[in-house]
């Protein structure tokens, strides 16, 4: 035979479903109360029934005791069955109802009671209190069982006391008016216990679709996991509630956008201030990728509204890419300006050469000598007006660049810029986009012009690059300097309109500011004020020249620029 297989143990527990486990949990709680509150309704139920009884069996004794004359047949007759006193006892239990009637003379002995026999023998309970003169109410068991009892002293026509009359109430019958209150009683708790039930399933309805029926087990996990991934991920995350107010930050968020967790619970324009960053987070901008600069990083946003009303955004830090972005400008505006001096060498070589075949040989030294004068002249103008190598360095380069598209690059003859920057770098940065800034604007135009101008007053600098393009509509001048606007076609490494909103965060930055006007003539004019921009000046340097200069974008009436056409003319094969 084979061996019977073990029975298999069943084990009782709670149901691994959310739904399941909070409708018996609500379930029991509802029982639960229902049952406390049954109870607690039945005790005091039954105190006052008995304290009902209880009153009425003294109200019966102080009626009895009020007849005139049963003070007197009392005194004056014998205890027995059939004499006045038990008469009289008997009518008026008999009337009110009462278990018993019992009158007693100050000894105790009885002359009346329900059972005659009885009649003549001591009272089985103590009677001392009433013969005192006090009235008593109590439960008390006796020959005839338990009863609620009524004790009252029994005066004659003087006052004095000659005797006790005790009545007693039956306790069955108040147990009987207490259990026939139950059933009542148990059909209100049943109603109670239905709508308890009722309520239970339907928050158990609901907190299952909210969560999915997933087990509480279930829950935990997915919390540990959620806080792991927002606090791993290196994107910033931040939740809204419908309200506009903050309820998640993740740790990338907090460093992204320089704020803590006291800015949670916060609404956003109190916890960011207001700007571009605050509208794209609150979805007051619509659209994806959406470019953002907050304090020195460049950001890249996304906002997903979410069931409740309210918004979970995410961040990316794009500042470093933005920056090679910018790196790799620089370096295509660098090949751009040196394919524009190779172009510019081999017409020049070419004329040379035309001269010497011709044998023109005075015309070639001269037009070598101009070449070469004209390059120092270039580079000498703009280093004796400004006086920071890296800002001459860009705008010589800019120059070239603007020579190849066609366009004058001048340096104003206000233009005096010491060598005593605090941030040459920044500075740098805002000249940089301007000029490119104002290229693109006059690119196609038939007598391009950009004018730069950068004056030192005291510790202040100023700068200004106008142009002679179609200039900045009066509507549009603060819209230009929002991240993310711009009106050209976006670079393939990414998206415009980023450079005039670093120009004014910069600006901002060291306290200054960033505008832009109309143009003398037409076109526009950027006009930035750094204070404290420069060091304290050195009162061994002086000023240098101050006369106007002219780069080599824009070439003087030369036989070189007459034969060459250096400013205009575009790449030919060679």
């Amino acid at each position: 035979m084979s061996p019977t297989p073990p029975a298999r143990r069943i084990r009782l527990g709670m149901p691994r479903r959310m739904f399941s486990q909070v409708l018996l949990m609500q379930l029991a709680i509802a029982a639960g109360v229902v049952v406390l509150a049954t109870g607690l309704f039945l005790a005091p139920l039954s105190d006052q029934l008995d304290d009902q009884a209880m009153r009425r069996a003294l109200a019966i004794a102080q009626t009895t005791a009020a007849q005139p004359q049963l003070a007197e047949e009392l005194m004056s007759t014998r205890p027995s069955a059939d004499g006045p006193v038990q008469a009289e006892a008997e009518r008026i239990r008999k009337a009110s109802g009462a278990e018993y009637v019992v009158v007693m003379n100050m000894d105790g002995v009885r002359w009346s009671h329900t059972d005659p026999t009885r009649i003549g023998g001591e009272v089985s309970t103590d009677p001392r209190q009433a013969l005192a003169g006090r009235e008593v109410m109590e439960i008390d068991s006796g020959t005839l069982g338990r009863a609620a009892r009524g004790k009252v002293p029994l005066r004659d026509s003087e006052g004095d006391i000659v005797g006790a009359v005790s009545v007693g109430i039956e306790y069955d019958s108040v147990r009987a008016r207490l259990i026939h209150a139950i059933p009542g009683l148990f059909a209100y708790a049943g109603g109670a216990l239905a709508v308890g039930a009722l309520a239970a399933y339907l928050i158990s309805r609901r907190v299952h679709r909210q969560t999915r029926d997933l087990a509480f087990s279930d829950i935990a996990a997915l919390l540990a996991e959620r806080e792991a991934m927002l606090h791993g991920i290196r994107e910033g995350v931040v939740a809204l509630d419908r309200g506009g107010r903050i309820r998640l930050l993740n740790d990338e968020a907090r460093r992204l956008l320089g704020i803590g967790d006291e800015a949670v619970g916060q609404p956003l324009d109190e916890a960011l201030g207001k700007g571009r960053t605050t509208d794209v987070l609150a979805g007051h901008v619509t659209g994806t990728d959406l470019l953002t600069v907050r304090g020195q990083r460049v950001l890249v946003a996304n906002r997903m509204p979410t069931d409740d009303g309210g918004a979970v955004a995410t961040l990316r830090d794009r500042t470093e890419l933005e920056q090679l972005g910018r790196e790799l400008d620089s370096t295509r505006g660098l090949i751009d300006a040196l394919r524009a001096q190779d172009h510019e060498h081999a017409n020049r070589m070419h004329t040379l050469l035309g001269l010497l075949e011709l044998e023109m040989y005075d015309d070639a030294v001269e037009f070598v000598g101009e070449v070469v004068g004209d390059h120092r002249a270039t580079a000498e103008q703009v280093t004796e007006k400004i006086h920071d190598p890296l800002l001459a360095a860009l705008l010589v380069g800019k120059a070239t660049v603007a020579a190849e598209r066609g366009v004058a690059l001048w340096i104003s003859d206000r233009t005096l810029f010491p060598d005593r920057l605090i941030d040459p770098r920044g500075l740098v940065t805002i000249v940089g986009n301007l000029v490119d800034n104002a290229l693109d604007a006059v690119a196609g135009d038939l007598h391009a012009r950009v004018e730069v101008e950068l004056r030192a007053e005291g510790r202040t600098a100023v700068l200004r690059v106008r142009d002679t393009g179609p200039g900045v509509p009066a509507d549009q001048r603060e819209l230009i300097f929002t991240e993310g606007w711009s009106t050209k076609k976006p670079p393939a490494h990414g998206k415009r309109g980023i450079g005039l909103s670093l120009v004014r965060r910069l600006a901002e930055r060291q306290g200054g500011s960033a505008r832009v006007d109309q143009a003398g003539g037409g076109g526009a004019e950027f006009t930035i004020v750094l204070p404290e921009a420069l060091a304290e000046p050195d009162l061994a340097s002086g000023p240098g020249p101050a006369q106007g200069a002219r780069t080599a974008a824009e070439p003087g009436p030369s036989r070189k620029a007459a034969a060459a056409g250096t400013t205009t003319t575009k790449e030919e094969p060679r």
